[in-house]
Parts: C-alpha cells; structure tokens; sequence
C-alpha cells in the first residue's frame, strides 16, 4: 500500500530535501523576474511549498481588528521556517578585511519580500499564486526543466496591458476606416445620380 507517500524524495536525504526547497523558495521570491529555471520535479515539489508560505502572507494582511498584530506576527514567524534564517551565529565583523557584515540575508529579504508586496498582490486570489511552464530537456543529462513563475507578475500585466491597448488601437482603426469607407460610399452614390442625369 502507498499511504503517507505523498512527496518525491528527489534522491536526497529529508535534511537536504528541506534545505534545497528553503533555497529554491528563498530564490524563487527575491528573484527580479519572479521566476526561476529547474526540474520539472523540484519545480512541482517547490510549488505547494511556497503556495503555503504566500498563503500565509495572504492571511496575514487580513487581519484587522484588536490584538491582529500579535497574529500577523505569529503568521510571520511561521512562514520563516520556509527560507533559511541567515547566518545567526556569526560574529558582527567576520566580512572582507573587517567590514561589517550585510545586514540582510537573502531569507530575511525574501520574507521582508513575501509580506510586503506578496501578500498584497495575492490579497484576492484564493490560491494559484505559481505557473510551471516546461521548457524540454537539459543537453547534458537529458532531465526535463521546467520555468516556475509566480503569476501576476508586473511583467506579465505589462504585456496584458499592451495587448488591451493595442486591442483598442486596432479597433478604432477599423471603426475609423470603416466610417471613411461609409462616407466614401455615400460620397460616391450622391456623385453617381448627378452623372446619369446629364
């Protein structure tokens, strides 16, 4: 019988499986294109993954009465544990040559990321928040890739907003020419009378 074998096992140990998909989500989010290439595999692994997390976010931009800070905080703290926490123990001055080290790691950011603009994106959309889009076979190993975005991205309403205009354009051309072309008719039978009575 196959119960409780819900996940692929992607070949690694559930140490390193939990870690590569923290990396992939943490990846996926600070992304500037909001998209990222991998696996067919890990990309239909990662997607419930961070779903969950932007569900989380989502949740948290809801809450609006007395003691809801307590609960977005809470909401917050739970979906940390889906990207790295960064580099805790290390020492303030362990950069290059001295310097002090970043203030914010890429976890940190995504986070950051995650409840400030994602949650308010996906505020009316009740899940759905990624895309996977396949891409063919890698050369070397012949693994299938895969492209997984998250939806509503602004380059992607960028373009719906060209097409909408360009979808306008084209149609007030046609009403355009299809008036000239009226006038032109009537133009053209008014001048057509005035020749068969001479």
């Amino acid at each position: 019988m196959r119960h409780l074998k819900a996940h692929r096992k992607l070949g690694r140990t559930s140490e390193h499986r939990h870690s590569m998909l923290r990396n992939l989500a943490t990846s996926l989010i600070n992304s500037r294109e909001e998209r990222i290439v991998t696996t067919l595999p890990k990309a239909k692994e990662l997607r419930p993954f961070v779903e969950r997390a932007i569900t989380l976010s989502r949740r948290a931009r809801t809450f609006s009465d007395e003691g809801s800070a307590a609960q977005a905080l809470h909401l917050r703290r739970q979906a940390a544990g889906f990207f790295h926490a960064g580099n805790m123990t290390a020492s303030e001055s362990t950069g290059k040559r001295g310097q002090l080290r970043p203030e914010r790691t890429a976890g940190v950011a995504a986070l950051k990321r995650l409840f400030n603009d994602l949650g308010e994106r996906y505020k009316d959309r009740p899940g759905g928040y990624t895309r996977i889009l396949k891409l063919g076979y890698r050369e070397g190993d012949r693994a299938e890739l895969a492209i997984i975005e998250l939806v509503d991205n602004p380059r992607e309403v960028e373009a719906a907003e060209a097409a909408k205009k360009r979808k306008a354009a084209t149609s007030k051309k046609r009403k355009s020419s299809k008036g000239k072309e009226a006038k032109d008719e009537a133009t053209a039978s008014e001048s057509k009378p005035e020749a068969n009575e001479e």
